[in-house]
């Protein structure tokens, strides 16, 4: 009997010290990593830096946003296509099919956002737009993130 209960003991006290070794947090909060795609190196291991929390979800959005459909690799379905519409002529309409299609976007690829406003400011002479998306992440709703994208055609 003795036996028993030292061996569950001990499988205890190896399930915390995995727990502990997975969770760098005070609180049971999930955090979130992504690798950084501009692949900038961290100074003390030459190693590729790994972004955490909101840094992650603000570069995994901007990411859906800039990419096209058909361009990533067997999943086509997945892509904004704001490119397309910069080739139209600046209006109020399109403007509005520019913010639907980024709340599009992040509802259905980004788990991680909750979009609060996608706002557009058209700036006619230039034929870009300025893009401010404003979204909590799901584990830390009282923190609001902004983030804005110019939208230009590049020639």
């Amino acid at each position: 009997m003795a036996t028993v209960e030292k061996t569950q003991s001990f499988k205890n006290l190896t399930a915390l010290r995995d727990a502990e070794g997975i969770n760098n947090s005070s609180s049971n909060v999930r955090q979130y990593r992504d690798l950084d795609m501009f692949f900038t190196k961290r100074s003390r291991d030459r190693d590729v830096n790994v972004l955490t929390n909101i840094t992650a979800v603000k570069r995994s959005v901007r990411n859906l946003i800039l990419t096209n459909f058909y361009e990533k690799p067997f999943h086509p379905e997945i892509g904004c296509g704001v490119r397309g519409l910069l080739f139209e002529n600046a209006s109020p309409l399109t403007s509005i099919a520019l913010s639907q299609a980024c709340e599009d976007v992040i509802a259905n690829y980004e788990p991680r956002a909750k979009t609060i406003s996608v706002d557009i400011i058209p700036k006619l002479d230039s034929n870009s737009y300025d893009l401010t998306i404003n979204f909590t992440i799901v584990n830390a709703p009282s923190e609001l993130v902004s983030l804005n994208i110019l939208l230009e055609v590049l020639r």
